[in-house]
């Protein structure tokens, strides 16, 4: 059934306390996609990995870096997009599809567009191109996944507010509710969001079972497949 409201924040906290892998598996309990759908494929990296779960709505456009623009819409001058992000549900992440091949030559994001960001309201941005300034931008909290790291923002600008973009083969529409850590990003389906935590954490004990009867002296190829029945049952 569609969702008509937005997640609460004891909702958001609750996605926030699981493993992006760990929600992924909750997700594919409900059969609502594909299996091999949904989520990045690894050619996106998680900056801060020591951070935990980002979860947020997504804010979408298209970025290039490479070539000046045909016309205005330099870095500098984005305040039809600025308003643009504070219109989106919050928490806010940004998601820019760096249309350059190959992506990268550029980054839009340093410390002060993170500055800026962070004031409008996002926890989060996500690029298959480039971000830099990294040492400023660590003690903010802000998320940062991107495809690599650029000395410069080169021609920086952004495009396309509010496409469907795709980022390392995940597909996010403006809204999309994402969640993120060190192994990648998750697209979460709204209608099944409230009751992820729930199936995540009987999936998390039930894995645990198996791990601590693994690494127990009473392991054997028959007790493991008992455990296994009976953690499925």
């Amino acid at each position: 059934m569609p969702v008509t409201r937005l997640l609460t924040k004891e909702e958001l906290d609750s996605l926030r306390e699981f493993s992006t892998c760990m929600i992924a598996n909750a997700v594919e309990t409900f059969n609502l996609r594909l299996h091999n759908t949904g989520f990045t494929n690894g050619g996106i990296r998680c900056l801060f990995p020591d951070q935990p779960a980002m979860v947020g709505y997504a804010v979408t456009a298209r970025l290039r870096s490479g070539e000046p623009p045909m016309r205005g819409g330099t870095f500098h001058d984005r305040a039809d997009f600025w308003k643009q992000i504070l219109a989106s549900p919050s928490p806010r992440i940004l998601v820019l599809q760096d249309m350059d091949q190959p992506p990268g030559r550029g980054a839009f994001l340093g410390d002060m567009h993170a500055a800026i960001l962070t004031a409008l309201g996002c926890v989060g941005y996500v690029t298959n191109g480039a971000v830099r300034e990294l040492p400023s931008i660590d003690p903010t909290g802000m998320h940062l996944f991107a495809g690599s790291v650029a000395v410069s923002h080169a021609y920086a600008h952004i495009f396309d507010f509010g496409a469907t973009v795709s980022i390392d083969r995940m597909d996010v529409q403006p809204g999309d509710l994402l969640h993120g850590d060190r192994h990648g990003i998750l697209t979460v389906p709204l209608q099944i969001a409230p009751e992820l935590p729930a199936v995540a954490a009987r999936l998390q004990h039930m894995e645990q079972r198996v791990v601590e009867y693994c690494r127990s002296s009473n392991f054997s190829v028959n007790g493991l497949t008992q455990v296994l029945k009976d953690s499925t049952s």
